[in-house]
């Protein structure tokens, strides 16, 4: 199953969710077993009774940032949106953007307020390079120890571009990030765990299932489209994440105990996976914990080192998130699965429903 083509699929137009429930934990669960090869529909309230006593939970606890920026072009007036990648440590920025035509080095784009209101200053962006990959360093006319506070003065939640909507709704700054999340850093959010109240998290503790965070900034190397046939030909983009020395001694000892490891969604499969890559012992996460960029693509045949169940959303077809489930899961079991949820009318994407694979 090396071949792309291996993970496509069908997906009706009206089953991609657009806006949220009412309340997160409205969502549908389908329950994946791959001992026994069944599918069972629940409901995300029903978690805590689908894990054991002694399984722990690992949550991604990065903050999104409002890292969608629209704009035009000083000296053509072409409209640009983009998207705030990262800050570079000399102050640039590394941003991916588009407009009509051709931009130029030494272009000068100015950014205008994503939400008009206050009186704020200027932002103004000056192209330096462009990378092979389309991602220009640029140099910010505001001069910042963060990013963050500019952006959050002009830039909207990024939201993925099938919800038709360019700016993002007061809703969607509340529900475009998990109850949890903490660490600013992405420019998507982790959504696994947008079902999440703290209700239901404290539902989970009080079934004597553990919680442990982990970070992964996600970027666009989690979402970047796999354009070639065979999967060992896709390039990852790395992106930065930590597995704390809490977490490390939290889920080791989980384990010696005989409990399982769910992670909560794809971003926290990654983490843990490139974090046991830098242990010494099998099966067992470094102690020191671990931090870092990562490029880890998971791909069938893999061997998971420290998960043993996924929390996850319904993901896109021939992205490297569902190749990613396929190889946890099974690619036949998975695809029933999809094809389940299909048929039964799940809800598909970032604002969709959930599946558990255990």
């Amino acid at each position: 199953m090396d071949q792309i083509s291996d993970y496509d699929y069908e997906l009706p137009a009206e089953l991609i969710a657009k806006v949220p429930l009412d309340r997160r934990d409205a969502s549908r669960l389908l329950v994946v077993r791959r001992g026994d090869h069944t599918i069972e529909e629940r409901s995300i309230t029903n978690l805590p009774e689908l894990l054991s006593p002694g399984d722990a939970l690992v949550l991604n606890d990065t903050r999104v940032l409002p890292a969608r920026l629209i704009g035009h072009r000083v000296n053509t007036g072409g409209k640009w949106e983009g998207l705030f990648l990262c800050a570079n440590s000399d102050g640039t920025w590394k941003v991916i953007g588009q407009t009509r035509g051709h931009l130029q080095t030494g272009e000068e784009i100015a950014i205008i307020p994503a939400h008009p209101g206050d009186a704020k200053p200027e932002l103004r962006l000056w192209l330096i390079e462009k990378d092979i990959d389309g991602i220009w360093t640029c140099q910010p006319s505001v001069d910042s120890g963060s990013p963050e506070p500019v952006l959050q003065q002009f830039g909207t939640m990024p939201l993925p571009p099938y919800m038709d909507r360019l700016i993002a709704s007061n809703d969607d700054f509340e529900r475009y990030q998990t109850t949890y999340a903490s660490r600013p850093g992405a420019v998507a959010a982790p959504t696994a765990g947008l079902h999440f109240t703290p209700e239901l998290l404290d539902r989970c503790k009080m079934a004597g299932v553990k919680q442990a965070k982990v970070t992964l900034h996600v970027g666009i190397g989690t979402f970047r489209p796999i354009s070639v046939s065979r999967l060992d030909e896709h390039r990852m983009h790395s992106e930065w994440c930590e597995l704390p020395v809490e977490t490390a001694r939290t889920l080791n000892g989980v384990r010696a105990k005989s409990g399982r490891i769910i992670a909560v969604g794809t971003t926290s499969v990654r983490t843990l996976e490139s974090s046991a890559r830098e242990s010494d012992k099998m099966d067992t996460l470094p102690e020191q914990g671990w931090r870092g960029d990562t490029d880890l693509f998971i791909r069938p045949p893999y061997s998971f080192r420290a998960v043993d169940g996924l929390l996850t959303n319904f993901h896109l077809p021939r992205s490297t998130l569902f190749v990613l489930v396929c190889a946890l899961g099974g690619r036949d079991l998975l695809m029933q699965a999809y094809q389940y949820a299909i048929r039964e009318r799940f809800r598909f994407y970032s604002y969709g429903d959930a599946m558990l694979i255990l």
